[in-house]
């Protein structure tokens, strides 16, 4: 049993027990049903308190049974909370930690709530593209008043109970407990001072109402709109609050659940939930136990001060952890270290950080020349030049110099990890930490898991990523790992593109109107094309029947490497950043085209689109079949939190999910008969095959 009963003189005390959260699980509320059942037929019990165990009152829904006929099976939440305001006898909430979504729709439906300080509290199902359904939206403003209720739903931002009580006129909580410590003690006295109070107060009969009625809630909508323009659901919030002030109880309650169970069926709120459980999913590693004994990282050493060695020293910084970063030259690290400095500087400016945080950071940094004075660090991530000889001196470097049991990692984005594992002595000490540019800010950390890599390093790295505020995301050995590997199959579909008549623009802008950050010419741009130029000068050399279109070798020919030399595949002036089409590159491709003897064509949004994501899906699904990752949702964190791919669409291979397989296949099918495209490509992975085949999905 999950909910616990036990009787304290003359109030019993039910307690939820279902770690980690205390989520409200079948058995959960089943046990709360019960508890409530046996209170109201002992004679002796005169009132109810309600509380959780451990670290939470209740965080709301239970994610396991998300999607299964137990999440709606009875007693679902609302009956129990109409069981609760039912109730005979006054029950307590006994509120500490966390009471979030259906764990604070619970509390309100009680008669009186206590709360300890520091709580937090909130209706965050907004971040699952839905809206609260158990009746957060109609009882929440009768006890905060329509603007903190309002503002709270729209946000799904948590915010704490001593805050809350401060509130002019608020009702949520009737008592603030001294501390978490005395709260239930303070619980108790308040159920046998209120344990002949009579008639029982129900939030449901508290008045609700804004003096400016539909002026706010207009104000309240186009607010709305403007920011969350992709996700129906923080206008719906909008929509219910005003419910609760214009319609009847019931009949609101009845609209909040309309809405709830169509928001259910949106493809946003299918790809927020799926996304949910996509980031809990990419922290278990199949034949790597939750109890695997790990390493103890204490200080980190970086090796290079450029952009990307400044960048990953910020997050050990962030955290509290010491850095040590080495150079060749004392300039090199002057200029390092002053890079990092203005960067935190700039988040001082904007009032993001306070400048004794930004003291205490710098102290933790230092630098050195020499490779002896990071013999004692627990972990050494290097983050040198992307090519394997550099590496290799590297590396016989760190096994030389480095203690027994440090972990040495590379920052390499597309090299062969095991190779660089094989240029020491203790290849079990070797990994991939593949950060993505700009490392302080970006989410993603791709954990690059060797033959050899041990298990008590990648256990140790994944439970530092979740320190240094990373989503880590674990991948095998093979050329590019995850993101990499799928963007250049991405990449090479936007210059046949290009090829066949499209414009760097046109192409950027029907896959940004799709919902990316940036087109791939604009994020070419962005990234040095110089970069994409090497890779294919490789490329050459190791794959040579690999095709791809000639554009963008002759854009780099003409030193056009993007923003860093102020123009790439469009022009960019002094100081800015906005991209600007350029002639010269349009009149480039129409002169390739012409030596091609190709007749540029009309080609649709739909083709660009389909031909840029269903290429990331394709390779995506032979990543999974070959154990690069091991599960289609992981990839589908990589491209959300290092790609830009849009959140509401839960990333490519939820998306494909989406469409349906059967369809993507059929799309592939297209464009293996188009003669300028590269027909062997579209021939769909097996995994994708097979599962398009039996009407399945990812």
């Amino acid at each position: 049993m999950t909910a616990e009963y036990k009787v304290h003189g003359d109030v019993a005390v039910i307690t939820l027990q279902n770690p980690p959260v205390n989520g409200l699980g079948h058995a959960t509320r089943m046990g709360i049903a019960q508890g409530l059942e046996q209170a109201s037929t002992d004679a002796a019990v005169k009132a109810v308190v309600i509380t959780g165990a451990g670290k939470a009152f209740s965080g709301g829904a239970d994610i396991t049974e998300f999607d299964t006929p137990k999440a709606i099976a009875e007693p679902n939440l609302l009956s129990v909370i109409r069981m609760l305001e039912a109730m005979a006898k006054p029950v307590v909430a006994a509120l500490h930690s966390v009471a979030m979504g259906g764990g604070l729709e619970l509390a309100l439906g009680c008669h009186y709530r206590i709360a300890a300080p520091g709580a937090s509290i909130a209706l965050p199902e907004v971040k699952l593209g839905l809206i609260p359904g158990a009746g957060g939206t109609q009882r929440l403003p009768r006890v905060l008043g329509v603007e903190t209720a309002l503002n709270m739903i729209v946000s799904g931002e948590p915010v704490k109970s001593e805050l809350l009580a401060q509130v002019p006129g608020q009702k949520l909580f009737d008592k603030m407990a001294g501390s978490a410590e005395s709260l239930m003690e303070e619980a108790l006295a308040l159920a046998r001072s209120v344990a002949d109070a009579r008639p029982l107060p129900l939030v449901r009969n508290l008045k609700c109402s804004h003096p400016q009625g539909d002026a706010y809630f207009q104000f309240a909508r186009n607010m709305v709109r403007g920011m969350a323009k992709n996700f129906p659901a923080p206008e719906k919030c909008v929509d219910a609050v005003e419910a609760a002030t214009k319609k009847k109880f019931d009949d609101g309650m009845v609209y909040e659940r309309e809405v709830f169970m169509a928001l259910m069926l949106t493809p946003e709120c299918r790809a927020l939930r799926h996304l949910f459980m996509a980031e809990r999913a990419a922290t278990k590693i199949p034949d790597v136990p939750s109890d695997t004994p790990q390493r103890e990282i204490k200080s980190v050493a970086v090796i290079g001060a450029g952009t990307m060695g400044g960048g990953i020293s910020m997050n050990f910084l962030n955290a509290g952890i010491p850095v040590k970063i080495l150079e060749m030259k004392q300039e090199a690290l002057d200029r390092g270290i002053a890079t990092i400095r203005k960067n935190y500087e700039a988040q001082v400016k904007k009032g993001k950080l306070k400048q004794e945080v930004l003291d205490k950071r710098m102290a933790l940094l230092s630098t050195t020349l020499n490779y002896a004075d990071l013999k004692d660090a627990d972990l050494v991530i290097e983050a040198v030049f992307e090519e394997m000889g550099v590496k290799q001196k590297v590396f016989e470097t760190l096994d030389a110099t480095m203690k027994p049991g440090a972990i040495l990692a590379s920052n390499t984005s597309t090299l062969d990890v095991d190779k660089i594992a094989a240029f020491t002595k203790r290849p079990q000490d070797v990994v991939g930490m593949h950060f993505f540019s700009p490392a302080n800010v970006m989410k993603l950390l791709e954990v690059v898991r060797g033959a050899k890599t041990g298990k008590d390093v990648l256990a140790t790295v994944m439970t530092l990523a979740k320190k240094i505020k990373k989503t880590a995301v674990v991948s095998g050995v093979c050329d590019g790992f995850i993101g990499n590997r799928m963007i250049e199959q991405y990449s090479r579909q936007a210059g046949f593109l290009l090829d066949e008549g499209c414009t760097p623009q046109q192409v950027d802008k029907a896959i940004e109107k799709f919902g990316f950050a940036m087109g791939p010419f604009r994020m070419g741009d962005l990234a040095g094309n110089d970069i994409g130029w090497a890779i294919r000068k490789r490329r050459a050399v190791e794959r040579p029947n690999m095709l791809y279109s000639r554009t963008a070798d002759k854009l780099c020919e003409m030193g056009r490497f993007g923003q860093k030399t102020g123009a790439g595949w469009y022009d960019y002036k002094e100081g800015k950043r906005d991209a600007i089409p350029s002639d010269v590159v349009v009149k480039m491709i129409e002169e390739h085209r012409q030596s091609l003897g190709i007749t540029p064509r009309k080609i649709s949004d739909e083709e660009i689109v389909q031909r840029l994501v269903f290429a990331l899906v394709n390779e995506g699904a032979h990543i999974v079949e070959d154990g690069i990752a091991a599960r289609a949702s992981d990839i589908d964190m990589v491209y959300i939190t290092g790609y830009g791919f849009p959140i509401y669409r839960g990333g490519p291979m939820q998306y494909a999910s989406q469409v349906g397989l059967f369809n993507v296949v059929q799309a592939m099918k297209r464009f293996q008969r188009n003669p300028r495209d590269d027909a062997k490509f579209w021939e769909p992975a097996p995994l994708l095959a097979r599962l398009a085949a039996e009407g399945k999905s990812f």
